[in-house]
């Protein structure tokens, strides 16, 4: 029965764990980015970016108001200093490629680390 060595391990495991991760689903993000969503604010502290008012608000002062104190404490928050702005940006990161080409280049990806394992299976060992 064939056994990989270790290099063939090491591309394996590499690849797996990569599809794993990078994999999008039908809808929302794949479970690399969410990973990434929760490692930066676990306990969800960080405010998010309040949606814009509604239309059919209409002149309703006490949600407009409503509304820039959530806007006021997002940005208050998000100038407190650098590292927090980043950890805002990661929190609302979605999946940089469109799923549909991601899962192209995956698939891509695991065609030719098979066919690397298979060339390094094929050559002999010292």
């Amino acid at each position: 029965m064939w056994q990989p060595n270790r290099a063939q391990w090491a591309i394996i495991w590499t690849v797996a764990l990569l599809l794993i991760l990078a994999w999008p689903p039908d809808r929302g993000r794949s479970l690399g980015v969410k990973a990434l969503n929760w490692i930066v604010d676990p306990a969800g502290a960080l405010p998010d970016l309040p949606p814009p008012l509604p239309m059919e608000l209409g002149d309703d002062g006490d949600a407009v108001t409503a509304h820039d104190a959530l806007e006021a404490e997002y940005y208050r928050a998000r100038n407190a200093s650098g590292i927090t702005r980043w950890r805002m940006a990661m929190k609302s990161a979605r999946d940089p490629i469109d799923p549909t080409t991601e899962r192209q280049m995956l698939i891509g990806l695991a065609g030719l680390s098979v066919l690397a394992i298979w060339r390094i299976s094929a050559q002999p060992s010292s």
